[in-house]
């Protein structure tokens, strides 16, 4: 009788820790949309390192989970771009790591966003000497995204944004256009609407 109501127990804790983690999880993305679109420039950085130690402690209290190691990579990611210069090289060292840590655990996770998420700092963060840069893995990475999520508005976004880097303006177009008919996500209708507002910038400047 003990190991039934053991076994019971556990079965009712499983949907309880899905519940809070989730909640944890939207209240993270909602904040990063918050700073990313509506917090002025010269407050981002400070705001996102107060987020990245949140996001520290997530992953922390859910360490088999890869959500939160994708959501820490995202928020360090970000942070990098917040604090610019030779000092946002260790972050952008140490989302790489979180990211490929989630991609052990769950490549799917987040509909592939660890894969979205690597991809987009490959492409972004300087090559040897200064950094890990690399095209041909930045394209490899938001390829698998797109094959996990090909209607998926951050996986259009960013292969748009590195074909339009790569001097490939009309497949560029095809991408950046379907970030703009990508179906909502709800519950993240800001960060939807900056993703959207930052595509019409790019197709703009094809």
């Amino acid at each position: 009788m003990r190991a039934i109501i053991f076994l019971l127990a556990g079965l009712l804790a499983v949907p309880a820790l899905a519940a809070d983690l989730n909640a944890e999880l939207a209240d993270i993305q909602q904040r990063w949309a918050e700073i990313q679109y509506q917090v002025p420039e010269d407050r981002k950085e400070k705001a996102f390192e107060a987020l990245a130690a949140t996001t520290e402690d997530f992953v922390a209290r859910y360490p088999d989970h890869a959500e939160p190691l994708i959501w820490h990579g995202i928020v360090l990611s970000t942070y990098a771009g917040a604090k610019g210069g030779l000092g946002a090289l260790g972050l952008v060292k140490d989302a790489r790591k979180s990211l490929e840590a989630a991609l052990a655990l769950d490549p799917d996770a987040l509909d592939g966003s660890a894969y979205t998420s690597l991809g987009s700092l490959y492409y972004q963060v300087p090559g040897w000497p200064l950094g890990f840069g690399d095209d041909d893995r930045a394209r490899q990475y938001l390829q698998k995204a797109l094959a996990v999520n090909p209607d998926g508005i951050d996986a259009n976004f960013f292969y748009g944004d590195f074909l339009r880097e790569q001097d490939q303006p009309e497949q560029a177009r095809r991408y950046l256009e379907k970030v703009l008919a990508a179906p909502s996500r709800p519950g993240r209708e800001l960060a939807d609407t900056g993703r959207r507002e930052q595509a019409k910038q790019l197709l703009r400047r094809l």
